[in-house]
């Protein structure tokens, strides 16, 4: 049988046995075990070649998410988040999924844009005319920058010319439209658009301002559906809870923007875990959700004709499994071991599904049970240890907090008193 992320009981084992489970699936060698095992993987020497001013390091918990079948192959997923119930949340929303074949993805090609801010034209559609006859010496010029990535089969590949009208006049806003292959891109995109800049100005006798890449990557789209059976959710009532809580985020931006958030909980842990630009996802994910004129919801819920539920999410997906922290940063090196994803589209596509996942998580608990139930049994767990609970008594007083539905500090703080003197 081949290996499986439907791990039941995951949950309970002890962290040294999930990580065991882990080594197992994803082949990691005893040197990877100690970099997950260590706290401070990061060296501080290593640390302080990444960012200026460094003065240490600090660290997010690294849960797993299983049950995750996408396009028939199995998939642990490690989340870095410091939120209680995401993981689990995830985790659970992927095993409803299981029973309809799980998540169905595909992705586009892996194109970045490149913005360069033309200014000081008096005929800005004679600029664009100018521009756009010489795209092809323009496209050159950025291939030229970075020859290796031409050879992977990417790179520049078109341009197109934008006029806007501005408060200071109109400008012409030329996107160099770059493939990335399995970068992120922002580097060699910056790169490329700084090297075309002073060619622009000759043929136009304009002047550029601006020459970096745009993270609303709207034409780096990663998709993602599952169907999950009505009988897994909790019934036909349920479904339509649902529904009516996705129709109410379609319809208003107030808690369209909590929609929303929830699924970036699941994308962005990916994203940390696995050395990712967190702040360029954020960015172009709700960027992308107001493309239309009015902030929508990046993910879709509908009703099949078997009473059902079908949801669907489509977003940008900036993200790399090369350069940067992906490189750098031992964790996360190990995490897309621990994925196994070979390209970044992959990547993309995965982390679609977990932001759909954790979408569907979040919505049905709305609709069904209330977001406290699960979310605050951890969170409770969260404050018995800032009242200084070590050891079981933290499962004890965190108990107490949520049959009490009062979790606070200073009830933790009752509760730990009244079993101290209950002891003596």
């Amino acid at each position: 049988m081949g290996k499986t992320s439907q791990l039941p009981g995951f949950y309970k084992l002890s962290p040294e046995e999930r990580l065991r489970v882990v080594k197992e699936f994803a082949g990691l060698t005893d040197g990877e075990m100690e970099i997950l095992r260590s706290t401070g993987s990061l060296e501080l020497e290593q640390a302080d070649r990444m960012v200026e001013n460094v003065i240490g390091t600090t660290e997010l918990p690294l849960g797993i998410a299983v049950n995750f079948l996408i396009n028939g192959r199995d998939y642990l997923i490690p989340m870095a988040i410091e939120e209680p119930s995401v993981v689990a949340a995830a985790s659970n929303a992927a095993r409803m999924a299981r029973a309809k074949g799980g998540f169905r993805t595909s992705s586009t090609e892996p194109i970045m844009i490149g913005q360069i801010q033309l200014t000081g034209v008096r005929d800005p559609s004679g600029a664009k005319e100018a521009i756009l006859s010489n795209k092809e010496k323009i496209i050159r010029i950025a291939n030229e920058q970075d020859p290796m990535l031409v050879k992977l089969g990417g790179g520049a590949k078109d341009l197109e010319v934008r006029v806007l009208d501005t408060p200071s006049g109109p400008m012409a806003i030329v996107h160099l439209l770059v493939d990335t292959r399995d970068a992120m891109g922002a580097n060699v995109i910056n790169t490329m658009a700084e090297a075309v800049a002073p060619f622009i100005e000759r043929v136009t006798g304009g002047r550029v301002y601006l020459r970096i890449v745009s993270n609303l990557a709207d034409l780096r789209l990663a998709r993602a559906e599952a169907i999950f059976a009505k009988e897994a959710l909790g019934g036909g009532e349920v479904v339509d809870g649902i529904i009516r809580a996705y129709e109410f985020a379609a319809s208003d931006p107030y808690r369209c923007a909590t929609h929303n958030k929830g699924i970036m909980n699941g994308i962005v842990a990916i994203a940390l875990a696995t050395g990712n630009d967190t702040r360029a996802l954020e960015a172009g994910a709700h960027a992308f959700a107001a493309t239309k004129g009015k902030y929508k919801p990046l993910t879709t819920w509908e009703k099949t004709p078997e009473g059902d539920l079908l949801g669907r999410i489509e977003l940008p997906m900036a993200v790399g499994i090369i350069g940067g922290a992906t490189a750098a940063h031992p964790v996360a090196k190990v995490c897309l071991k621990i994925l196994g994803v070979k390209t970044a589209r992959e990547l993309g596509e995965v982390m679609a599904s977990v932001g759909l996942a954790q979408n569907l998580a979040a919505i049905r608990a709305l609709a069904a049970e209330g977001i406290q139930r699960g979310h605050m049994s951890l969170h409770a767990r969260n404050i018995a240890i800032m009242a200084g609970a070590e050891g079981e008594l933290i499962d004890e007083v965190a108990e107490r907090l949520v049959r009490e539905r009062r979790i606070r500090v200073d009830r933790a703080k009752e509760i730990l008193q009244e079993l101290a003197e209950g002891s003596e």
